[in-house]
């Protein structure tokens, strides 16, 4: 048996008469100087995305060291600018450089980190910063746990005249989650 929608009777006249005689005098407020509360409300955050990404960065700088990271001279990536002294490369591989700033691109996809990474890299020539870390990631949170970031900012750092080489960075630093890279002077 099918219900039917309640319908409410209509009103009686003797009640309505009665409530516009209560209210035949009533005005409208004016306008208050009150603060509108009902603004646009701020994006979502992903509490889980998020978690996430600090436990991949966590484990990047603060995992295990296995005995490849222990290795120098493996088959880590590195870039050393043409004519640059290979003494260059080696002094950073061997952390004789300190490492002044740094920039996590974790969770942003490619044409937000590659932005970012650009003003970056700008804003550190222009400050007198040589020595940076970028944190790209090892891929632990992406689609099928490949690192799209780590082989895209590799290639985007051997395309800027700022960059004079770059070493992947040793395991307390991030190990292959983060690179290490020298900027050109001012």
């Amino acid at each position: 048996m099918a219900k039917r929608p309640y319908v409410s009777p209509p009103p009686d006249p003797e009640d309505l008469a009665a409530f516009h005689s209560a209210v035949a005098d009533a005005r409208p407020l004016r306008p208050a100087n009150r603060v509108h509360l009902g603004g646009p409300r701020p994006p979502p955050r992903p509490l889980q995305h998020l978690a996430d990404e600090r436990a991949a960065l966590g484990e990047s700088l603060h995992g295990p060291i296995g005995l490849q990271d222990r290795l120098e001279g493996g088959d880590e990536p590195t870039y050393l600018r043409p004519g640059m002294a290979a003494g260059v490369l080696r002094d950073l591989r061997r952390n004789r450089w300190v490492v002044q700033a740094q920039i996590d691109l974790h969770g942003l996809n490619r044409d937000e980190a590659r932005l970012q990474l650009a003003a970056f890299i700008a804003a550190s020539v222009k400050a007198g910063i040589r020595c940076v870390r970028i944190i790209h990631g090892k891929g632990i949170g992406s689609p099928g746990r490949q690192a799209v970031l780590r082989h895209l900012v590799r290639g985007w750092l051997m395309q800027k005249n700022e960059v004079l080489a770059y070493c992947q960075a040793p395991p307390r630093d991030g190990g292959d989650g983060a690179l290490i890279a020298l900027l050109r002077s001012r």
